[in-house]
């Protein structure tokens, strides 16, 4: 039986996610490309906790929510049995401040009424300061935050090296190299600066960079680039593992990882087109509020590393997915923005039942693809 060649362009979460489930088809020939500059996943802080959210777009809510339920499953089918490593994945809690105690109780509120369709929330407790300091030692403020027991955190450089290693390891390439999508008959002519495949489909998972790929065939794409820029502090003699996420007011989050390692950010930069370049004035002024809102312990002799990414909106800052109009077998998402991490996974398993003509986990009539991609006139 003749193998279905399918190529996968672009190595984020999505993508990966998208690889590493088709890589376990028999009946597929996977090629993954990647050229590995400014994935969103450089400008995600880790965190999946979305149910405490106020955007009112339930569509985009029924991703996030269905997206963090997915991830306990699909990481133990990855790992084949084997405990998920904690440095990639583990459930460690969020704490959700406001400037307000009745904010709070707002807040728990719609976090009981969400839970009764989404159970993964877990535990859901106002905790005073005290509480706040035995779960995290070097919190120093006054201030009281909702406790959501499921949150967890991700390391999405470690899930994609995690979930392209596997993809490798079962028989699909890796090619980490520019490539340009042309159509050749029924064909898809793949083509870099050394060689062209041609392939049977084609997954196009690269988020701001999808108007590159697209345009050369005619198409108009509504998507943007945002840039995202997150530092990363350590605190010696302290055991971070096992801390809770802190989402204060506003969008420094605080992301404790393990050995002491904690990431502030991301900022939202609309625009810095595909810049990538670290910007220490931004990532100081960072430090500086998570010092003012949470521990004086954050200071500039903290910090340890930068970095940065692209994130990728559409004008109304709706995801979108499904099959490329009028290009027969090529599919796509896109406008994931920061919640990329989050929902990652889920969508790059519906992009590879898409390409197997399955039928997906979302409904694609939730976030339709043509409103975004149009063919030109």
């Amino acid at each position: 039986m003749k193998r279905k060649k399918v190529a996968v362009i672009g190595a984020g979460v999505v993508g990966a996610s998208a690889a590493y489930i088709l890589s376990k088809e028999t009946d597929i020939d996977l090629t993954i490309y990647d050229e590995g500059i400014g994935q969103g996943t450089s400008a995600a802080a880790g965190i999946i906790s979305p149910w405490l959210s106020k955007r009112r777009n339930k569509k985009w809510y029924n991703m996030v929510k269905a997206g963090a339920a997915f991830y306990p499953d699909f990481l133990s089918e990855v790992m084949d049995g084997e405990p998920v490593p904690s440095s990639v994945y583990k459930r460690v809690g969020t704490l959700l401040f406001k400037q307000k105690d009745k904010q709070l109780e707002e807040l728990l509120e719609i976090g009981l009424k969400r839970r009764e369709d989404a159970p993964e929330i877990g535990e859901l407790t106002i905790l005073p300061p005290q509480k706040i300091k035995e779960m995290i030692p070097i919190y120093t403020k006054n201030k009281s935050a909702l406790y959501a027991s499921g949150g967890a955190r991700v390391d999405g450089e470690k899930l994609v090296e995690l979930l392209l290693s596997k993809a490798v390891s079962n028989g699909a390439v890796l090619k980490r190299e520019r490539v340009s999508v042309e159509q050749d008959g029924k064909m898809y002519a793949v083509v870099s600066e050394s060689e062209t495949e041609h392939v049977d489909a084609v997954i196009l998972a690269v988020a701001a960079w999808l108007p590159e790929l697209l345009e050369p065939l005619d198409y108009e794409v509504d998507i943007r680039p945002q840039k995202g820029q997150l530092v990363e502090v350590t605190f010696d003699g302290y055991d971070t593992q096992n801390w809770p996420v802190v989402m204060p007011e506003g969008e420094k989050d605080i992301t404790p990882f393990e050995n002491g390692t904690v990431v502030i950010g991301a900022t939202h930069e609309n625009d810095k087109g595909f810049d990538l370049e670290i910007e220490r004035t931004a990532l100081t002024s960072m430090i500086k509020e998570a010092s003012e809102t949470f521990s004086h312990y954050f200071s500039t002799s903290s910090i340890t590393s930068y970095r940065s990414g692209t994130r990728a909106y559409t004008s109304d800052f709706s995801p979108f997915m499904g099959k490329v109009p009028e290009l027969p077998n090529v599919v796509a998402a896109s406008g994931l923005g920061s919640t990329g991490l989050t929902a990652g996974p889920l969508v790059g398993k519906c992009l590879a039942d898409l390409v197997q003509h399955k039928e997906p986990l979302l409904s694609l009539e939730d976030y339709p693809i043509g409103k975004y991609i149009k063919k030109q006139d």
